[in-house]
């Protein structure tokens, strides 16, 4: 018995050494020269947005868990263990500011691995628009005008061992920010230009089954792309990096494991334009049917904790809910239905 603890902290030592190095220093962050490193330097954040509820309540930590077809939003590779053939997943998202993220993603397994589509779609509700004229109120309204986003693409996943898995993601991303007025013309009709771009993204993943009990490791990169230009600013899509870690803890003792599951993930993740973090989330599930979950996001400006609930087999469906917390802004919630076969 204690030749198998032995094991058991040494691997899971170096899981976490392997995580925590690759997460480099989470606070220092100035450049070479000691200046302070820019930040928020992206466009396109839209793509960064957590789509799924599981995921959300448990601080997005995904990297290394078997997701089904959300694994499109987070490590394509994990749609490789997919357990049934078809997977399904539809999902709204209530952002801060009234913003609104509706996503659906399906994954079908084939003899020659599982293919899935994936989509979201924003809404960033309406705007007023007006100009600046010389009159007594110093501008004129021009009603309205409301912004969209969206990402369509497609996914591949293919286990090449029993324990190693590969995927991809590759996405056409197109945002409008609508036609803002640059002038007036003679009839004091709107002169307008257009501001919307689209461009191919790329995201990619691996997954590394351990052999020990559950333990799998996990590393996954998303937004590859082209540098973009709106007007005479040029910008970089949010490419992210991030390692990660999963197991059922349960595994370790004695109980039934179809009666408790305790899930505990770790990811480590280094986006272009935002300090390394660490996300921390755990999973308790009882028979297989209901599920608490929480998780933690640092360093983070805004967000802190997470919190979610999930029922499976609720009438053939899956059922999870969200609730992430915004300091300042209003709370977040998601909902996710999915469904397999």
């Amino acid at each position: 018995m204690k030749t198998l603890m032995r094991q058991v902290y040494k691997r899971i030592l170096v899981a976490g050494l392997v995580v925590g190095l690759a997460a480099g220093n989470v606070v220092g962050q100035t450049t070479d020269g000691g200046s302070q490193r820019k930040l928020a330097q992206t466009g396109l954040k839209f793509l960064t947005v957590s789509l799924d509820a599981r995921a959300a309540g448990m601080a997005d930590a995904m990297t290394a868990q078997n997701a089904g077809a959300v694994a499109l939003f987070y490590n394509p590779a994990t749609m490789a263990h997919m357990p049934r053939t078809l997977n399904v997943a539809l999902g709204q998202t209530q952002w801060i500011a009234d913003m609104t993220y509706n996503a659906g993603a399906a994954a079908y397994r084939t003899p020659f691995g599982v293919i899935g589509i994936s989509g979201v779609m924003v809404d960033y509700g309406e705007f007023l628009e007006t100009i600046r004229v010389d009159n007594e109120q110093g501008y004129e309204d021009l009603g309205t005008y409301s912004p969209t986003a969206s990402a369509f693409g497609v996914g591949y996943a293919r286990a090449l061992t029993d324990r190693f898995a590969i995927g991809a993601h590759v996405k056409y991303v197109n945002q409008n920010l609508g036609k803002a007025t640059m002038e007036l013309d003679d009839n004091n009709n709107p002169v307008k230009k257009g501001y919307a771009k689209s461009v191919m993204a790329v995201d990619f993943g691996v997954i590394y089954d351990t052999g020990f009990k559950s333990l799998k490791l996990a590393m996954n990169a998303r937004n590859f792309s082209r540098e973009l230009t709106y007007a005479e600013e040029n910008f970089e899509l949010p490419l992210t990096f991030r390692i990660g870690l999963s197991m059922d803890l349960m595994e370790l003792t004695a109980m039934n494991p179809n009666m408790h599951s305790l899930l505990l993930t770790i990811d480590t993740e280094r986006p272009r334009d935002y300090y390394e973090n660490i996300k921390i989330g755990a999973e308790y599930t009882f028979m297989n049917m209901f599920s608490v979950r929480a998780g933690y996001i640092a360093p983070s400006d805004e967000q802190g904790f997470t919190a979610g609930l999930g029922l499976r087999n609720v009438a053939g469906f899956d059922l999870d809910y969200s609730y992430s917390d915004f300091g300042l802004f209003n709370g977040v919630n998601r909902f996710t239905l999915k469904f397999a076969f």
